[in-house]
Order: structure tokens, then sequence, then C-alpha cells
């Protein structure tokens, strides 16, 4: 069970960091780029939060937090992608 719960907190971190990494790439304008950024990181902190919550387990509540925190940002990596094979301007 931990074994995948890491496993599950890794992709979820990678997909994180994809997003972070390619939506400067892909935002037209600094303002839209750092709102774009706050919004994926306090909904990813919420949802890590309500996550972790329930768990008494200090590791288990991390990677739960950081299944939550990464599961946010998961349907922006995949937004990004699709634009990135596409070579989809800014918008």
């Amino acid at each position: 069970m931990t074994l995948l719960l890491f496993v599950a907190a890794v992709a979820a971190m990678a997909a994180a960091g994809y997003a972070q990494h390619r939506i400067p790439r892909h935002t037209a304008g600094r303002r839209r780029l750092w709102f774009l950024r706050a919004v994926l990181f306090v909904v990813g902190l919420a949802l890590g939060h309500l996550s972790s919550s329930p768990l008494s387990d200090p590791f288990l509540a991390l990677l739960a937090f950081l299944i939550g925190f990464g599961e946010v940002h998961v349907p922006a990596a995949i937004i990004l992608f699709i634009k990135q094979e596409r070579g989809a301007a800014k918008s």
C-alpha cells in the first residue's frame, strides 16, 4: 500500500512539475501566468490538505498531500501536452 502511494505521489508531482514548466510557454502575459500558477498552487494546497487531514501516520499524510497537490495539476498538464503536440501559440 505504501509503495503504491509513493508511486502515485511521484507521478502526481511529475505532472505538477510538467504543468508548471510548460505554463510559461503557452500563457500570454505575466499577469495571466502568475494568476494561473497561483490558482493551481492554492487549489493544490487545499486538496492536499483535505487528502491528508484524516490520516494519523505522518508519512502517509505527506504522501496523500503530495498526491492531492499533484492531482490538481493533471488536467493542466494534459492540456499543455496537447497544446505542445499541436504547436499551439500562446493564449
